[in-house]
């Protein structure tokens, strides 16, 4: 891809803590966000919808993937509440059942742990998943944070998540990367102040990782470490 490893600039300063998005990014988890949506959908009686549109649908936080995932003319809050009960107590069952590391994400975290980056996650999906599959795929990597979403916290691209990370490893903004899969998390990166890298093999496209304006893109996830000094 002529977009394998664009960068916009050439700022190679040392960089010494790796802050990742998860879905999309380094796990592949849209098979398992499709059936437990879909089965929320039934569970209330509402029409399911093929897995083909639900990359689409994701990387707001589970909420709002529900509401879009509901009939227009349902997407009241009460009714966002049911899904999100019927569709946590299915995904918190099934969370692993088709999801799988991106193909070189498992020696990608390897390889920075080894040479002794500090990582962290920062996703939109409630806290208690996140954890789970951190745990479940990359229980060796050196995590200073695993962070989902909290209520009361506000979703990327709002940047509290990434300051969290931040306070929780404190680290020089000039020394972060910011590695996700679609537009919010540029916008989230862009908003932290810190170095962003889109990744093209996740649930958007390389056209609107471009057009969020990445400090770089990157097409297979060992290219990474071309930008970490």
């Amino acid at each position: 891809s002529p977009w394998a490893t664009h960068s916009k600039h050439n700022d190679h300063s040392m960089k010494s803590y790796v802050i990742f998005d998860l879905d999309g990014t380094l796990l592949n988890s849209i098979d398992d966000l499709a059936t437990a949506t879909n089965h929320a959908l039934e569970t209330l009686g509402y029409p399911k919808h093929g897995l083909w549109v639900y990359p689409g649908m994701v990387g707001n936080g589970v909420t709002k993937l529900l509401e879009r995932a509901l009939p227009e003319d349902a997407r009241d809050e009460a009714n966002v509440a049911r899904m999100r009960q019927a569709f946590t107590a299915y995904y918190d069952e099934h969370c692993c059942d088709a999801t799988r590391p991106y193909q070189g994400i498992p020696e990608l975290l390897d390889e920075l742990t080894k040479r002794g980056f500090n990582l962290a996650v920062t996703s939109n999906k409630y806290e208690a998943a996140v954890v789970k599959l951190i745990r479940h795929f990359f229980p060796d990597a050196n995590w200073r944070a695993v962070l989902g979403h909290v209520e009361g916290i506000p979703t990327k691209p709002d940047p509290s998540i990434v300051f969290k990370a931040l306070s929780l490893c404190p680290t020089p903004k000039s020394e972060c990367l910011y590695v996700g899969d679609s537009a919010v998390d540029i916008e989230t990166a862009r908003r932290a102040c810190v170095e962003s890298v889109g990744v093209s093999w996740g649930f958007r496209t390389i056209l609107e990782l471009k057009e969020a304006c990445a400090d770089h893109i990157i097409s297979m996830p060992n290219q990474l470490l071309n930008f970490i000094g």
